[in-house]
């Protein structure tokens, strides 16, 4: 069964999530406070597949979630809800460890696709095992078990960022345009804002370049998009 969890104070919309998705054949736990949605996340036997927060909660607000589920699981889909005025929100929320933000009021059809892609992606997660590697650099990227390293170093990616991270070492010195790391990444189908691919690049250099600040390896090809420089 695939299982979410969603964190939303306002009834109506809590109750709009949990109705699309338990039609759509998902397992939905529905909390209405953040202090709520930690403890159903550390007390559910079978964990969850996917969370929603909403970003202004009572008792601990989306932010201090999503970085509470983070720090303790890089697997796990995250999905904040945002208001359309809340756009350093959706940037706060991506830099914290979300995987994807929905602007209220949104659609059954958009809530879906988003948490279809995300459970796709948390889904292709497989216990450490053997497969095709992939090394550039430093770097080994191993595809079966979804794990990258550094100087034999483990770097801690969620299911966003290590897709990216595919997508670069497949695609060495080659400039990939935002459009299409946004459509491999997130889909063809993906109704949100390309800067959510520029967030997450930001993210991913804070975890894989030795000076984030001056990238060696994730390199910008200027109102183009990006480049693996191996």
């Amino acid at each position: 069964m695939r299982k979410v969890l969603i964190a939303e104070d306002e009834d109506a919309i809590r109750d709009f999530v949990v109705i699309n998705l338990k039609r759509a054949g998902y397992d939905v736990t529905d909390v209405a406070n953040g202090l709520d949605a930690i403890s159903a996340f550390e007390n559910s036997p079978n964990g969850f597949d996917v969370v929603i927060l909403d970003v202004m909660m009572p008792g601990a607000d989306g932010f201090t979630v999503c970085k509470k589920i983070r720090e303790q699981s890089s697997s796990i889909g995250i999905v904040m809800l945002t208001a359309k005025s809340q756009e350093m929100d959706k940037v706060n929320g991506l830099m914290l460890g979300a995987d994807d933000y929905i602007t209220k009021p949104f659609s059954p059809s958009e809530l879906l696709a988003r948490v279809d892609a995300i459970h796709r992606r948390v889904s292709m997660a497989a216990p450490q095992q053997p497969g095709p590697v992939i090394v550039s650099g430093p770097f080994s990227i191993n595809m079966k078990s979804r794990t990258l390293t550094k100087n034999d170093m483990p770097i801690d990616l969620t299911q966003v960022e290590f897709s990216i991270m595919e997508l670069f070492l497949q695609n060495p010195d080659t400039a990939l345009d935002r459009a299409q790391i946004l459509s491999t990444v997130w889909g063809e189908k993906y109704f949100g804002d390309i800067k959510i691919v520029d967030v997450n690049i930001r993210r991913l250099r804070m975890k894989v370049e030795d000076d984030p600040g001056n990238p060696r390896y994730i390199t910008t090809v200027w109102g183009f998009g990006y480049k693996w420089t191996p």
